[in-house]
């Protein structure tokens, strides 16, 4: 399955997963939660790592997902269709945004 056919929610999961399986500190430390407590720690750390990187949490599921190449394609078309959804013009969405394009 290639980044493009996987469902925003897929890839999301696929993600936690792989940052999971790479931290293996906070494995331990949420190994005694519920499941429920467990997949809330995961989703903040990994929010957490995301704006660490000065990445949205979508953008760092898509970076866990795919090639380098894949990624810089994919996260510019995203925001290009956040841009028209907005109806922000694509110049000031950069701006707004920090992108560098």
């Amino acid at each position: 399955m290639t980044t493009t056919e996987m469902t925003q929610e897929v890839r999301h999961q696929a993600a936690l997963d792989k940052y999971l399986g790479e931290s293996p500190q906070l494995k331990e430390e949420i190994k005694d939660l519920s499941a429920d407590d467990q997949r809330d720690q995961i989703q903040w750390a990994f929010e957490d790592e995301a704006e660490s990187q000065g990445l949205q949490p979508w953008e760092l599921s898509l970076k866990y997902t795919s090639s380098a190449d894949e990624f810089e394609a994919a996260r510019l078309a995203l925001h290009q269709e956040a841009a028209e959804v907005l109806g922000v013009e694509w110049e000031e969405y950069c701006e707004m945004n920090n992108l560098v394009v």
